[in-house]
Order: C-alpha cells, then sequence, then structure tokens
C-alpha cells in the first residue's frame, strides 16, 4: 500500500520546521496520520475514525487527544 503525497500541516502548528504537529493525508477511502517529526511511521484509518476524533478534540472532551502524540495513541486505542 502506499500513501499519498498530499500532506497537510494543522493550522495550529503554526509555519516553519521543527514544530511537532500531526498530518493528515487522504485518499477516497482511507485517511493517513504521521507524526512530523517520524514521518515513516503512518497509521492508516478509515475517515469515520478520524472525523470521531477530530469532533472529540473540537468538544475538548475528557481523555481527548490535544497532541500529535495523544492523537496517535488515541486512534491506536492506547490509553
Amino acid at each position: 500500500m502506499t500513501t499519498p503525497e498530499n500532506w497537510q500541516k494543522s493550522s495550529y502548528s503554526g509555519g516553519g520546521d521543527g514544530n511537532d504537529c500531526l498530518e493528515l493525508a487522504a485518499t477516497p477511502t482511507t485517511r493517513h496520520l504521521r507524526e512530523s517529526d517520524t514521518p515513516a511511521t503512518v497509521l492508516t484509518t478509515t475517515p469515520t475514525t478520524v472525523a470521531h476524533l477530530l469532533a472529540g478534540i473540537r468538544a475538548n472532551t475528557r481523555g481527548c487527544a490535544t497532541s500529535p502524540d495523544r492523537a496517535m495513541k488515541a486512534l491506536r486505542g492506547a490509553p
């Protein structure tokens, strides 16, 4: 499986290099997430899973992932 080349950085990450951020790329049926500091590690999931994650972040619910590291752990189902 190949991942797309159209990675998008979160608008909350700020500009410039060295910012730790969550990046997202999409295909019609999958979403790919990675941390900017470890771009070789890619998590592939469904659009529904990413939508639930983003809804939780926007709602600022308890246990919500607020950093790239916590976001990746949340998508993997880790505490």
